[in-house]
């Protein structure tokens, strides 16, 4: 299984990066009894926001849906170093998605599909997973999305 993931990853053209720090008062990872809660993942790309702003006045679905991409890139790296590695994954259970919507916009599931198709990518049938699609009048920083997880892991 890891040699899959990891092979996807690289035919994706995605590298793991190493986590930035916690913008906040809390844990980017949590893990117990084999499931790891991911706190929300904003869409940094460098050190900026990617598509910042509202989705339907400031953003497009497709780059708010890109953004939600990104957030799973991001949240890849926080699960590498937070299990000690992808392939600890043994499903993915639940993914959230955020989305900073404008009073009129209503493509929401559009948006997170941008995270549940590249989780798909990578992990293949166990990135098949439950979710919800959610707008919101704001999000923190200015993000147009925020993404958080849940998976079932191989405890050491």
């Amino acid at each position: 299984m890891s040699d899959d993931v990891f092979a996807n990853l690289h035919s994706l053209g995605i590298e793991l990066t190493e986590p930035g720090p916690p913008r906040g008062s809390y844990q980017p990872i949590v893990t117990d009894r084999g499931i790891a809660y991911l706190s929300g993942s904003l869409p940094f790309v460098d050190g900026e926001l990617l598509h910042p702003g509202l989705v339907g006045k400031d953003v497009t679905a497709e780059q708010a849906a890109e953004a939600a991409a990104q957030c799973v890139k991001n949240s890849l790296s926080v699960i590498h170093a937070g299990i000690g590695g992808l392939d600890k994954v043994l499903r993915v259970l639940k993914v959230v998605g955020f989305v900073a919507s404008a009073p009129e916009f209503h493509a929401q599931p559009q948006v997170v599909n941008g995270a549940s198709d590249l989780i798909a990518a990578v992990f293949g049938d166990i990135g098949r997973h439950a979710r919800s699609a959610v707008g919101v009048a704001s999000l923190p920083l200015g993000s147009c999305v925020e993404v958080e997880m849940v998976l079932a892991i191989a405890e050491n």
